[in-house]
């Protein structure tokens, strides 16, 4: 996901975001460990998504506080 794509998105959207993208982390490294993938780019693209979403998540919270 793109970060222009990301900052469009309102502070309740990054939340479920992010949750979703933990999730399939998490499925992703079950996948690995069981032996049904072995494709360890995917989890690294997810989990650049997800710091990507956080990053711009604690931009936006900082914003509303001030």
């Amino acid at each position: 996901m793109k970060i222009a794509d990301i900052r469009k998105l309102t502070t309740k959207e990054l939340t479920v975001q992010s949750t979703k993208l933990r999730e399939e982390i998490i499925e992703l490294r079950k996948g690995i460990i069981l032996g049904e993938s072995t494709s360890v780019r995917s989890i690294r693209t997810k989990k650049k998504d997800l710091a990507r979403t956080l990053t711009v998540l604690s931009e936006h919270l900082v914003k509303e506080k001030a």
